[in-house]
């Protein structure tokens, strides 16, 4: 239940966030999500896109610095106090959160949450044990 996202280092100039997505545009890449996280002189570009392995390919050939990390992708009724309860259930286990971000599904009846956690299996076992709806990458890349 781990799913693959790209990450990129972007220098904090412009034109840099359109190059990246003109090039997976041009690819016939799709971003399901994005996340951006800045300082002063760069930032770092989270994706989940239809096609991980391939974005990643095309942004190293355009010189761009790319990672993958995997991530967990919830499922959470898009509603007052869904995630509070998903968080807390971490939280009791001391599984820390380094980050996390969130987009609405197309029914707009659920949310997708994704974590990135310092002990991945630990989190995925704890949430399936609880009943968490994980979603797949296969399931995340088309939600």
């Amino acid at each position: 239940m781990k799913v693959k996202q790209i990450s990129v280092f972007l220098e904090n100039k412009s034109g840099r966030l359109a190059t990246v997505t003109k090039v997976l545009g041009e690819n016939n890449i799709n971003i399901r999500a994005l996340s951006i996280a800045d300082t002063t002189d760069f930032g770092i570009l989270r994706l989940i896109v239809n096609d991980p392995d391939k974005a990643w390919q095309v942004l190293k050939e355009h010189n761009f610095t790319v990672s993958e990390t995997e991530i967990i992708a919830v499922q959470v009724n898009d509603k007052p106090g869904g995630l509070a309860a998903i968080l807390q259930k971490l939280d009791d286990n001391k599984i820390n959160i380094e980050y996390m971000y969130a987009f609405v599904g197309k029914s707009g009846e659920d949310a997708v949450v994704v974590f990135r956690v310092e002990d991945i299996d630990r989190a995925i076992k704890l949430l399936q044990d609880n009943e968490v709806t994980l979603l797949s990458g296969k399931d995340i890349y088309t939600f």
